[in-house]
């Protein structure tokens, strides 16, 4: 039985109704936005194409490329186009219809760009947590919870009443919800964080917006179900406070994500801990975050050359005492010997000169190797 006749539209949405059931509201809007381009693009281009059969990648596909670059679109912006219609079009081949290979490559996709992280200075860092401590209402305490803790603006607006919980005694954490990444995770918490989060509960009843139906449950209290309508209040205020902070570049919410990763960071917390901290699913995603100062690199290479003994120890042997006779035996040789390659190594370590470590370094060996003959007479 041959397919019922349908238009391009409805072939793509019928494909986009399919992903909706696996995609958040935002991933399947953006397809929605794609393919109507695409096929906008083809209607105005290519009005005889009205099959998917007769789709090309020369002159349809290649000429879509094209069109996107005269829109001035970023590099990010095109790869998100090309990876969603590749998807789109891969997802309908495996679906039955007829549509040819290697419509979309991987040479048609822009240079993806160099990403760099984007902590704010110090100086800045500091002067933002003065103000927003003296500003001290519930959008200011939100935003230092959200740079004490590294979460997204989106899972700030999405915690619950209850997010703050107690693992054992001396154990808080922060219950992150589902967000961006469709995972959850449990962010550890200081005394500082529980000061913030007793404030934004002491000072939610006092929001006009705890009343309203929506703000159930939450938080953060809330006028409309979008997030972005949750969003805008906080990063208005944020825009406030940058600048009468006085900080001289301009101040994102996910800035303080970049802020609180380097921070991390230079306070010893490792990359894989730093990462699921983030709520990351990759370690290369991590590494866009943190800024790795030339102040670092000094302190970092000079703590490791403080401790490079350290990473190989060399065991404290007891000496016997020089004014005490020693017993004339096999052991006491073995132990006097013992003693002197102690001594030699530890001086050798002292020494600049590579040579005369060389040297002590082959006298060590030659004790060592009439230690071990010295224990085969031992053993007969």
């Amino acid at each position: 039985m041959s397919r019922p006749a349908h238009s391009l539209e409805q072939i793509f949405d019928s494909q986009i109704h399919v992903l909706a059931t696996t995609l958040q509201p935002n991933t399947v809007a953006h397809y929605q936005c794609v393919a109507r381009r695409f096929l906008a693009y083809l209607r105005t281009t290519f009005p005889r194409v009205h099959k998917l059969s007769q789709l090309r990648r020369d002159p349809h596909l290649l000429g879509w490329f094209r069109w996107l670059c005269e829109q001035s679109l970023s590099n990010q912006t095109r790869s998100s186009y090309l990876l969603r219609l590749r998807r789109l079009l891969q997802d309908l081949a495996d679906n039955g219809h007829n549509l040819q290979p290697g419509l979309i490559r991987l040479e048609d996709f822009p240079p993806r760009p160099h990403y760099l992280p984007k902590p704010l200075s110090i100086d800045d860092d500091q002067r933002l947590d003065h103000q927003l401590r003296q500003i001290d209402d519930l959008a200011a305490n939100a935003l230092l919870l959200i740079r004490a803790t590294g979460i997204r603006i989106g899972e700030c607006v999405d915690l619950s009443l209850d997010c703050l919980r107690q693992l054992n005694e001396n154990q808080w954490a922060l219950h992150v919800p589902l967000g961006k990444l469709h995972t959850e995770r449990w962010v550890p918490v200081d005394d500082d964080v529980r000061r913030i989060m007793a404030r934004i509960l002491a000072l939610r009843p006092l929001s006009p917006l705890s009343r309203w139906g929506n703000s159930h449950g939450f938080l953060l209290p809330r006028r409309g179900r979008g997030k972005q309508a949750c969003q805008a209040p906080l990063r208005r205020a944020l825009a406030d406070a940058a600048r009468h902070a006085g900080c001289t570049t301009p101040v994102t919410p996910h800035r303080l994500r970049h802020s609180f990763a380097t921070t991390m960071l230079r306070l010893g917390v490792s990359l894989p801990a730093l990462m699921q901290l983030l709520g990351h699913k990759d370690i290369t995603m991590t590494l866009r975050y943190i800024e790795v100062t030339q102040q670092d690199l000094q302190r970092e290479f000079h703590f490791a050359r403080q401790n490079r003994v350290h990473l190989h120890p060399i065991p404290n042997l007891p000496l016997p005492p020089t004014t005490a006779p020693l017993r004339a035996d096999l052991s006491a040789i073995h132990n006097a010997i013992s003693a002197t390659r102690h001594l030699i190594e530890m001086f050798r370590l002292q020494l600049e000169d590579d040579n005369t470590r060389r040297k002590l370094r082959r006298l060590t060996q030659r004790l060592f190797n009439i230690s071990r003959e010295l224990d085969r007479l031992t053993q007969k």
